[in-house]
């Protein structure tokens, strides 16, 4: 199975260890870019630009980087509820033109009910999931009128339009790949119905196991069939001894109080992802490998206090690549790690496990290998001066 592979754009910030300001570092539009041009060069399909007032736009931060990669795609936030659906599917034919077809949607349907109220929001979740397949209805229906320059007249529930009209149709027909992910039965009627891949959070084998085939099944009554992805931390290192090493330095910066701090704002949200994500650290009082060891190589440790993905993968190329087969086997070909820093381990999980996984082995300068203070190459094969 050919893999897709997608890095993590960190508009919030990155850092060596979590929870601290030590050796932190702002992500503006520089170090943002440094990130996606070493994914781009490194040969990952995407990157995954979050959503939320804690980060900077994600239409702002995609668009910005159109123009400094070349091969890569940008998974980027729809936010039903937040931005109509014909002005949604306006600038999702421009950043798929613009792009070339280098641009993907991932369906956020919910959310923080404080932030959501912020930005305007006063729904419940049967309300948002209700209004989120409105959207998506839609903003599908505007996309694909485009190519027969139609107009598109809509009244549903939460959304109406009248003579709706996109002048300038998307490139990847009949619309750019839609994302979605969700832990709850409504979460997974939904994407069985509306979307083009579901993706979950890093659980459990057995849990991602669970959620494919209740999908699978509901996707069938509607004639449908979806793929699937994941979204992964990931700590690799040349030895398993090294990465549970990088994976407990990575929380070593944590005490009572910061973990305590962020489980009471997490057990707020309104969301079963996020309660599965909560429940594995034991709600912040797992503290040792094996209480947060989840399964085996699949590390609990970054949920202490990180919301979303609460889960890493740990340990060397070898044992991280057989965890991703792992996966491949339940039917995902759609991976979205992040590592920390993410320019650093862009690079180290590209040259440790790439070369393990199908169809990102890249061809080496065989033979050839830099040495010397002036960074020389030497090699048996290179021809003498006679």
């Amino acid at each position: 199975m050919a893999l897709n592979i997608f890095w993590f754009i960190p508009t919030f910030g990155d850092n060596r260890y979590l929870g601290s300001k030590d050796q932190s570092r702002v992500s503006d539009f520089d170090y943002v870019k440094q990130v996606a041009v070493a994914a781009d060069t490194l040969g990952y399909d995407g990157v995954l630009i979050p959503t939320g007032r804690s980060c900077e736009d994600p239409f702002v931060v995609a668009s910005s980087l159109i123009g400094v990669t070349s091969k890569l795609k940008f998974l980027v936030a729809l936010r039903p509820g937040l931005l109509q659906p014909a002005l949604a599917a306006r600038i999702a034919s421009t950043l798929d033109r613009f792009s070339n077809g280098r641009v993907a949607f991932n369906l956020v349907a919910g959310g923080d009910k404080d932030e959501l109220e912020g930005d305007g929001l006063f729904q419940d979740s049967d309300e948002r999931y209700e209004t989120a397949a409105e959207f998506v209805d839609l903003w599908k229906a505007i996309l694909k009128a485009s190519y027969e320059k139609e107009l598109v007249n809509f009244d549903g529930k939460h959304y109406k339009t009248k003579n709706a009209k996109l002048l300038y149709p998307p490139v990847q027909r009949p619309h750019p790949p839609l994302f979605f992910g969700g832990s709850s039965q409504k979460a997974h009627e939904l994407a069985a119905q509306k979307v083009d891949l579901y993706i979950t959070w890093g659980e459990t084998p057995k849990a991602v196991k669970a959620k494919i085939e209740d999908v699978k099944e509901k996707a069938l009554k509607y004639g449908r069939s979806i793929k699937f992805g994941i979204r992964l931390h990931v700590i690799v290192r040349d030895s398993e001894e090294e990465a549970w090493s990088a994976a407990e330095k990575l929380i070593s910066k944590l005490d009572d109080e910061k973990i305590n701090a962020s489980q009471t704002a997490l057990q707020k949200l309104d969301s079963e992802g996020q309660r599965l994500m909560t429940a594995l650290t034991n709600g912040g009082k797992a503290r040792t490998r094996e209480e947060l060891e989840i399964s085996p190589n699949l590390w609990a440790g970054i949920g202490l206090v990180r919301g979303g993905c609460a889960t890493a993968l740990v340990g060397s190329a070898e044992i991280v690549a057989q965890r991703i087969q792992e996966y491949v086997d339940l039917g995902i070909d759609t991976f979205v790690f992040s590592g920390y820093p993410h320019l650093e381990e862009s690079f180290r999980f590209a040259e440790l496990v790439f070369p393990l996984l199908p169809n990102k082995t890249k061809e080496k300068l065989s033979g050839l290998v830099q040495s010397g203070p002036f960074g020389g190459v030497t090699t048996e094969d290179t021809p003498k001066i006679k």
